[in-house]
């Protein structure tokens, strides 16, 4: 990346001393499942201050349907479910990773049951496991069928609020991370903030943790809410962060699919308990693509129902649940939604179409969550920890937020982030107006979103990238030289910045591996059996080997 993307340091020009000074020991940036467990094990060594730009019910941890996926049934290992991540990932998975998030989960889920986490169990009153796509054992742990995540959010928010020395700024978005000079790789003494009622806010400490979710409103098609605008990801690139892997960004296989109407997402799990997938002409068609039929890894049954689609000539395909006994029960929030739409599940098909759900990419971290910046970690969605490789595992995402959340708290707690001690700073930036009048910004946002969906979406080409990454150039040149003073401005260049970054990185990556499918690629290539990563004022991406151990595994 160069030009207008690497010009930019901060997204206003600010003098700190003149601004309010707030400090605390720990800052979190986000407030989902990875970020409130942050806050949760910070605070047993000081203050600790957690923003969460939108109200918690619009988190994506609040709005995920799928559950956690953990060892702990007796005929389920944990080397079964590392196996099965390492063969979702397609050969990018470190291996360390994801046996430290394997040994980890279970203890972690246990933990939060003793927190009062309620999850589903069967008339015995045991755990009841589920079963999604990609894995080999029913592991997946769900509360309320279909509302994991919203339990999730209300069982750690609840304990990390019961906690003293924690504070929760809500509605309070974090425009960048302040670093102590302008210089790459300087460290992270905290951000400057805005909230709607204080305005212009800057927040000292000695560690900062980002949480700050992924990247999906980059695409025109999304399950993620609408604070999901790559706020952290972009934030982390200007202040020197490397960001990894970028290219691979998941596509969940099926939302329900309403011309005119806001995607909802029909879960994995409904696919678990044997709903099969249609065409056009009510044919099963997952069982000719892969041995796992509808159960395949989300990549293989996103490229089938896109292919599907192509060939029916239609805009979506049909999930049929008719078969499946006590679907309401089951997946109460989900047959809400369709009684809006005035489908019923037991009678009617579902129209379901793919659309962006994870960003796999993100700011890259070792094992103990540590940056390429002193002072700054990064946990969940935001970060690029390994775990996952080129493809995500279903329910394994909230897992990561656990086990590696707690990490953070931990190395937090104990301050061992080599970073300077908080203290006010003047910081000037030489940005001014441009001169070539108003910008409107819905239509840079709508225009950017219909790009990335056209022509880096599921399936990808060289050509497609090689506009797309034009395009993007293009609009930086007079979008990104400007000042706005509202979030949706500060959003819209974020989204553009990081747009960016993802069609560099596949452009980059002339193979098609895990999520990132190239049309113009026969499959995935040696050559490209690396990290990529990239890196503020880099002309060209760094790469960096994938740590597997000599033996595969874990240990019992």
């Amino acid at each position: 990346m160069n030009g207008a993307f690497d010009e930019r340091r901060y997204l206003i020009p600010f003098r700190s001393t003149l601004l309010p000074q707030i400090f605390t020991d720990t800052l979190v940036i986000g407030a989902g499942v990875a970020g409130l467990r942050a806050a949760i094990g910070a605070a047993e060594g000081g203050d600790v201050i957690v923003l969460a730009k939108a109200p918690l019910s619009s988190t994506n941890t609040a709005w995920a349907q799928g559950g956690v996926a953990a060892a702990l049934e007796q005929d389920d290992s944990l080397e079964a479910h590392a196996a099965d991540t390492i063969a979702a990932g397609a050969g990018l998975c470190d291996d360390d990773a994801v046996r430290l998030v394997v040994e980890h989960g279970p203890e972690r889920l246990r933990e939060l049951i003793g927190w009062g986490l309620k999850l589903d169990r069967d008339a015995q009153g045991e755990l009841a496991a589920g079963r999604e796509g990609g894995h080999s054992a029913r592991r997946i742990y769900h509360a309320m069928g279909d509302a994991t995540g919203s339990e999730l959010q209300r069982c750690l928010t609840e304990r990390a609020l019961g906690t003293d020395r924690v504070r929760l700024f809500e509605q309070c978005f974090m425009l960048d991370l302040v670093t102590a000079s302008d210089e790459v790789g300087a460290p992270v003494l905290g951000a400057i903030t805005h909230h709607p009622k204080f305005g212009l806010q800057m927040i000292w400490a000695r560690t900062t943790v980002l949480a700050s979710g992924g990247a999906g409103q980059v695409y025109r098609e999304t399950t993620n809410p609408s604070a999901a605008t790559a706020d952290g990801l972009a934030a982390a690139y200007r202040a020197g962060a490397t960001l990894s892997d970028m290219a691979f960004v998941q596509f969940h296989p099926t939302v329900l699919y309403v011309p005119g109407a806001a995607r909802a997402l029909i879960t994995e799990a409904v696919r678990g308990e044997g709903a099969h997938l249609l065409d056009e002409a009510g044919r099963r068609f997952m069982a000719e693509v892969h041995p796992q039929g509808e159960l395949a890894p989300r990549d293989v049954v996103a490229s089938a129902i896109v292919r599907q689609i192509a060939r029916d000539g239609g805009s979506h395909v049909w999930l049929d649940c008719r078969h499946i006994d006590g679907f309401a029960a089951r997946f109460p929030g989900i047959t809400r939604v369709l009684e809006n739409f005035e489908i019923d599940p037991t009678r009617d098909l579902i129209p379901v179409h793919p659309a962006a759900h994870y960003s796999v990419g993100g700011v890259r971290t070792d094992l103990n969550t540590a940056t390429a910046i002193d002072g700054l970690l990064a946990v969940g969605e935001v970060s690029c920890t390994g775990l996952h490789g080129a493809n995500r595992l279903a329910s394994n995402s909230l897992l990561e937020g656990l086990v590696f959340g707690a990490i953070a708290g931990e190395r937090a707690a104990a301050g061992t982030t080599p970073a300077s001690e908080p203290k006010p700073m003047r910081v000037v930036s030489d940005l001014h107006e441009a001169e070539t009048g108003e910008l409107d910004l819905g239509d840079v946002r709508s225009s950017l979103r219909s790009a990335m969906w056209r022509n880096v979406g599921i399936e990808r080409s060289g050509a497609k990238l090689r506009d797309a990454a034009e395009m993007f150039d293009f609009w930086g040149r007079y979008t990104l030289d400007k000042i706005f003073d509202e979030p949706w401005g500060w959003e819209t260049q974020n989204m553009l910045l990081v747009a960016a970054l993802i069609a560099r990185s596949a452009g980059w990556r002339e193979e098609s591996r895990g999520c990132h499918r190239r049309t113009d690629s026969e499959g995935p290539s040696e050559r490209f059996l690396v990290h990529d990563g990239w890196r503020r004022g880099d002309t060209q991406p760094s790469e960096s080997p994938v740590q597997q151990a000599p033996t595969a595994g874990v240990a019992p």
